[in-house]
């Protein structure tokens, strides 16, 4: 009898295990956790400086929020299907998208799982370093939520 018992309660563990992992991902296999909240902002200022937006993709579950600046909701970019929209003409070639901007961190700060980046951002095809700041909301190895400055002011290009 304790035999039974006790397959029957490993058998729950195992499937229980399953169903977080599954519950963790949101039914999104496409997604890769990081080992830290650092590890994920990391791979995000990486996969954006190289215009992966496959990679960028990977860390978004699908209840991600994008606020950027305006603080109204057609600033607000929900879900990974408008996220990917935005990414997608994000690193279009210059002069349709940004592609060659990079980011480079100056300032980090961690509160919980929430990492604070001031950064500047240079290209070819900038006239000036632009500057900004973003918050990454980070849990479970994904990103949930970023707050950025990025377009605003706007950014300054070569004539």
């Amino acid at each position: 009898m304790r035999k039974i018992v006790l397959v029957i309660a490993m058998i729950a563990v195992f499937v229980g295990s399953g169903a977080a992992i599954a519950l963790a991902n949101e039914g999104n296999s496409d997604l890769k956790r990081q080992p830290s909240p650092e590890a994920v902002v990391a791979e995000h200022l990486d996969a954006l400086n190289h215009c992966n937006v496959d990679r960028l993709m990977a860390q978004y579950p699908e209840s991600v929020h994008l606020f950027l600046p305006g603080g109204s909701a057609p600033n607000t970019v929900i879900g990974r299907t408008a996220v990917r929209a935005l990414f997608e003409g994000f690193c279009k070639p210059y002069p349709a998208g940004l592609n060659g901007l990079q980011f480079t961190s100056q300032v980090v700060q961690k509160v919980g799982d929430t990492i604070n980046v001031q950064w500047v951002a240079n290209a070819d095809f900038l006239a000036e370093p632009y500057y900004g700041a973003d918050a990454y909301v980070t849990k479970h190895g994904l990103m949930y939520a970023q707050v950025t400055t990025f377009g605003a002011p706007p950014l300054k290009f070569k004539p």
